[in-house]
């Protein structure tokens, strides 16, 4: 019996081993397909967000009190320079005028009369029936005469200019925004009537980093670089704009600098104070490529499996400059020499020796 039991044992262990022989050579001829990083010239997208300001947009606001009389425009209305847009009560503004016109006409009256008794004086002067004295009394009286039409003269002139106030116009072409008093409301110097936006063409403001900010300096050798515009719905833009400039200085507290690019807008699709995209593209010569897939995180690091000269698998730390569609740029961590795994990554771990077969990179690209 004992003989027995041995003889089970035996041929148990016999088969037990010959399966994990069986295994482990299948392991062993299993084939993985590894790769090489591409190396070529391409390009990349880098997105800010913008906000959207007009070519001009200034606050219209009365420059006298009173009340608005009439209101020529309605919000969202286009208008040209000059147009009248509100008409404030003049009444009191028509009778100033009149007021200094009437003083004028007076001063001119009173010089005449200064200057004909200047001339008399003049003639008297010659013949000796009055001293120098009283002629230059008489002189003295037609230049205080004239400082004083000068002086009814700019009063009218004021009287003027308050009663052209009374009309409110349009210092440019533009649109018409909102309206906050209407016909009848009484107003003081310097309150708000509208603002009006000239959106010919349109500025994106956006925000850069001081890294993206050398990244263009070292790339920009024209004196204008072209950009897109990605509109709240997600559509593009289809004008493109230009960076026209860049300010002076970083903000200490975010780090970044200010872009102002400029847009068309014949079609008045932009509006000041809307929030977008910009969309500018970057030129990459010599950037290292690798797909997507062939990468894995490992303690918050990017990692890539490496195919040493036997085989063997190690696991290699890489820095991504920029990511495409299902690609990535490396910008430390691997050279267009190494063989990276590119299928299995599940079925293997760091030190593994397997089979490979090279796939060229245009196979999956």
């Amino acid at each position: 019996m004992k003989n027995l039991f041995w003889l089970l044992s035996i041929g148990a262990i016999t088969i037990l081993t010959a399966c994990s022989t069986k295994t482990n050579t299948s392991k062993e001829k299993q084939t993985f397909k590894v790769t090489t990083p591409l190396l070529k010239d391409t390009s990349y997208t880098q997105n800010y967000v913008a906000e959207i300001h007009a070519l001009q947009h200034v606050e219209i606001r009365s420059r006298v009190n009173g009340f608005i009389e009439s209101q020529l425009v309605d919000e969202g209305q286009k208008v040209k320079k000059g147009q009248v847009l509100f008409s404030i009560n003049n009444s009191q503004f028509v009778q100033n005028l009149q007021k200094a016109k009437a003083a004028t006409q007076s001063a001119e009256a009173e010089l005449r009369s200064a200057e004909i008794e200047l001339e008399g004086a003049q003639q008297l002067l010659d013949k000796n029936f009055i001293s120098q004295a009283e002629y230059n009394i008489t002189q003295a009286k037609v230049e205080a005469l004239k400082a004083k039409l000068q002086e009814a003269k700019a009063e009218e002139a004021q009287a003027e200019l308050h009663l052209s106030f009374a009309q409110v116009r349009a210092p440019f072409d533009g649109f018409i925004n909102r309206i906050p008093l209407k016909i009848g409301s009484i107003v003081e110097e310097g309150d708000l009537l509208t603002t009006i936006s000239n959106n010919q063409e349109m500025f994106a403001y956006f925000n850069v980093s001081e890294v993206d900010y050398l990244k263009y300096i070292a790339s920009t050798k024209e004196d204008k670089r072209t950009l897109s515009l990605i509109l709240a719905d997600g559509s593009r833009y289809p004008h493109q704009g230009v960076i026209e400039t860049v300010e002076s200085e970083f903000d200490n507290n975010t780090g970044t600098i200010a872009f102002r690019a400029k847009f068309p807008n014949p079609d008045n699709v932009l509006k000041h104070g809307a929030t977008t995209k910009v969309q500018l593209e970057e030129q990459v010569k010599n950037a290292i490529l690798i797909p997507q897939k062939v990468t894995f995180e490992q303690q918050e690091h990017l990692c890539v499996f490496v195919v040493d000269k036997q085989n063997r698998l190690q696991i290699r730390k890489v820095k991504p400059s920029f990511r495409l569609p299902h690609l990535i740029a490396i910008k430390e961590g691997l050279s267009p020499k190494d063989k990276i795994l590119y299928e299995g990554l599940q079925y293997v771990k760091e030190g593994d020796t397997i089979n490979t077969e090279l796939v060229s990179f245009s196979q999956f690209n």
